[in-house]
């Protein structure tokens, strides 16, 4: 089918939720994809950071059909090999504990929500503590959880219990622990606001916080998580060396590389708060899930694309905040860790005076124009989250094209 006709195709048949952009993609290949009419893109969104080892990997695939011709699905009233395997590699990657699996990003927070209540039943707590900007899924309780208003207009009255602080404000968090106060959730890097980072010393005085006032501090780690900050999870990027431990971490994104799989980690400590009975899920760690989680992290051990992810970020950020410091009035700032950065655009640049979108958007239309995927975040953020694979000479490519855009906006 052609351009046109799957664009008709949608507008009959699917609910009208996205905005999405005008491009009808067919294939892809690494770090590469293609449109129906044959244009090639250079895809630095990665499926908003899903899509870990590029696109159509042939080892994945043959996960994928090998395991599918063995077992696809097992109920979780069995166990099954898989599931205990990929629990104990997430474990051995974090810290002792146990790991739920479930579906998505926004099933896992749903997970961490149930944990926070189920804590403070006893003791009648069940509020949550979230940051400004903080975005933790589109259930129902997922928006109450996000701290931007724009996601909860119209489906009012929200879920009670959940209070709303600015981020990187310790003094905002300790203001806001009350009696009823079960749980602090944040996200180490807030990825739809635009590539805002924790600082070490907020994750650190979180942690004392919740200690001495008897919490638990969970993390989501959805987007920011599996490597791509060059650290299993962003907080290991962030804290570095220093100790710290949340109580429980959601995932799920790259955990799955395009194939949907989530999960959450608890704490040893808190591991049998969820007792049998209490939550579930029917597609949750299946065999064939399970297959594409331990391939890839086998994958990224193997070809060492933590340190890919690691080198490779650190080339393009040197390389974009020098093009920042050449354009000042067009990019204000570039932030982010490893393979996820985020480019804030000034509102003010010459090339946005004629368009009522915003910056952001506008900026990954130009990209797309010279064959450059990328995603928009907040209003002025463009992000790249590529694949954990990519190549140097993609990276270079990347900022060929970047270099070409903000001149043209200046």
């Amino acid at each position: 089918m052609n351009a046109r006709a799957v664009r008709e195709m949608f507008e009959r048949n699917v609910v009208p939720s996205y905005a999405r952009f005008d491009l009808v993609l067919d294939r892809g290949e690494g770090s590469y994809v293609w449109d129906v009419d044959g244009n090639r893109y250079l895809d630095l969104g990665g499926g908003i950071a899903v899509c870990a080892l590029g696109h159509a990997h042939a080892e994945i695939a043959d996960a994928l059909h090998v395991q599918a011709r063995k077992m696809t699905h097992v109920s979780n009233l069995y166990y099954h090999e898989l599931q205990g395997r990929l629990a104990k590699e997430l474990v051995d990657l974090i810290a002792p504990g146990r790991v739920f699996f479930c579906n998505s990003g926004a099933e896992a927070n749903e997970g961490l929500f149930k944990l926070a209540r189920k804590f403070g039943h006893e003791k009648s707590r069940y509020e949550i503590i979230t940051g400004l900007g903080s975005f933790h899924g589109r259930t129902l309780a997922g928006i109450a959880a996000t701290g931007q208003n724009k996601v909860k207009k119209g489906f009012e009255p929200a879920v009670a219990g959940f209070k709303h602080v600015p981020f990187n404000d310790l003094d905002a968090a300790e203001k806001a622990i009350g009696p009823d106060t079960a749980a602090v959730l944040i996200e180490p890097i807030q990825g739809e606001s635009g590539i805002t980072v924790a600082s070490p010393e907020y994750l650190l005085g979180l942690r004392r916080l919740c200690d001495q006032r008897g919490i638990l501090l969970m993390l989501d780690e959805v987007q920011a998580g599996h490597f791509r900050t060059g650290k299993f999870q962003s907080w290991q990027t962030i804290v570095g060396d220093r100790e710290f431990l949340p109580d429980a971490v959601s995932m799920a994104k790259s955990l799955g590389g395009g194939f949907p799989i989530g999960a959450f980690w608890i704490k040893e400590e808190f591991a049998q708060v969820l007792s049998a009975g209490t939550h579930a899920t029917t597609f949750g760690g299946t065999p064939l899930g399970c297959a594409v989680a331990l391939k890839i992290l086998e994958i990224v051990r193997r070809d060492q694309l933590a340190e890919n992810a690691r080198e490779l970020g650190e080339f393009l950020k040197s390389s974009l905040r020098f093009l920042q410091k050449e354009f000042p009035h067009v990019i204000r700032e570039i932030r982010g860790f490893g393979l996820m950065i985020g480019l804030d655009f000034s509102p003010d640049a010459p090339g946005f005076a004629n368009s009522e979108e915003f910056p952001g958007i506008q900026a990954v239309k130009r990209l797309h124009s010279r064959g450059l995927l990328a995603i928009p975040a907040a209003t002025t953020v463009v992000r790249l989250l590529p694949a954990l694979n990519l190549s140097r000479g993609e990276a270079e490519e990347t900022l060929t094209v970047i270099n070409s855009v903000v001149a043209e906006l200046g």
